[in-house]
C-alpha cells in the first residue's frame, strides 16, 4: 500500500471509529479492498437506472445526488469530504438506482466493493455493529429531510439551512441546485434570500 492510500485508508478508520473502534483484524478484513478514485466534475459515481456496487469516502470534493422525473431534476442530498457516499438503496438490493450521484468538483474518493462490507458484516461482531449504527445514522437523516419537507415552509426550511450542521451547503454548491433540494424554484429561493437577508 503506497503513502497516499495508507493516509486515506487512514482517515476511513478514523471515520468509522465515530460509530464503532474496529479491531485489527476487523480492518483488516477491508483494507486490501481499498483504491482511490479521481473524478473529475460532472462526472458520475452512480448513475439512475444502473446498478451500483461501490462505496466511497470522499476524500476532497462534493457530490449531488439527485434523480430525473418528467425532464426535471429534483436534489435529494449532498456529500462532502470525511462523508461516505453511495447509492445505497441500489447497492443493498442489486436493483437499478433511482438516483444519480454526480461531482460538483473535482474529487478524490477511496472506494471498496458494497459485496465485501457485506461480508464483513457477517463475519466480524465489530462491522455488524457499524452496520447497524450507519444504517440508524441513514434513518434519522432521511426522517429529517422528509419531515423538514412535509412540515416546514420554504423560507422556514431556508432557514433551517442556515442554522444547521449544513449551512456550508451555501459557500461550496451553486445556488438553483439548493433551491431544488428544498422543493422550490430558484425564483423563489431568491425571493426568500432578499427578504431574510439583510442588504
Amino acid at each position: 500500500m503506497n503513502d497516499s492510500l495508507h493516509q486515506a485508508a487512514r482517515q476511513l478508520r478514523q471515520h468509522i471509529h465515530q460509530f464503532v473502534a474496529l479491531s485489527d483484524e476487523e480492518w483488516l478484513g477491508l483494507e486490501p479492498h481499498l483504491s482511490i478514485v479521481h473524478l473529475k466534475k460532472n462526472q458520475f459515481m452512480a448513475t439512475q437506472g444502473v446498478v451500483a456496487s461501490q462505496i466511497g469516502f470522499i476524500l476532497e470534493g462534493v457530490f449531488r445526488q439527485y434523480y430525473t422525473k418528467d425532464g426535471e431534476e429534483r436534489t435529494t442530498y449532498f456529500f462532502f469530504d470525511q462523508q461516505l457516499v453511495a447509492a445505497y438503496m441500489s447497492c443493498i438490493t442489486a436493483r437499478p438506482s433511482p438516483v444519480n450521484i454526480e461531482a460538483l468538483s473535482d474529487t478524490t474518493c477511496l472506494v471498496f466493493p458494497y459485496a465485501v462490507l457485506k461480508s464483513l458484516f457477517s463475519q466480524y461482531a465489530g462491522w455488524q455493529e457499524f452496520g447497524r449504527l450507519f444504517a440508524e445514522y441513514i434513518m434519522v437523516a432521511l426522517e429529517e429531510r422528509m419531515a423538514g419537507l412535509l412540515m416546514l415552509s420554504p423560507e422556514e426550511r431556508y432557514l433551517a439551512l442556515l442554522e444547521g450542521d449544513q449551512r456550508h451547503l451555501l459557500q461550496r454548491v451553486p445556488q438553483h441546485y439548493i433551491a431544488t433540494y428544498l422543493g422550490i424554484t430558484p425564483v423563489s429561493m431568491s425571493r426568500i434570500r432578499n427578504r431574510i437577508i439583510p442588504k
